[in-house]
């Protein structure tokens, strides 16, 4: 199956989205990616999301 395709700026996204403490889940939602290419590209890149799982109360 094939996606949209991947760009530069798309990484530089998924780095922005990372910093500002957004979770996995948040930044699949906002990229209209899903959560799991989001964290293989974030662990490509070297950065880390928190998970909604944790956060919730």
């Amino acid at each position: 199956m094939a996606g949209k395709s991947w760009s530069f700026a798309d990484d530089r996204r998924v780095i922005e989205l990372a910093k500002a403490s957004k979770s996995l889940e948040e930044a699949a939602r906002i990229m209209k990616r899903t959560p799991e290419r989001i964290r293989k590209v974030a662990m490509r890149l070297g950065v880390s999301f928190k998970s909604e799982r944790k956060t919730k109360r």
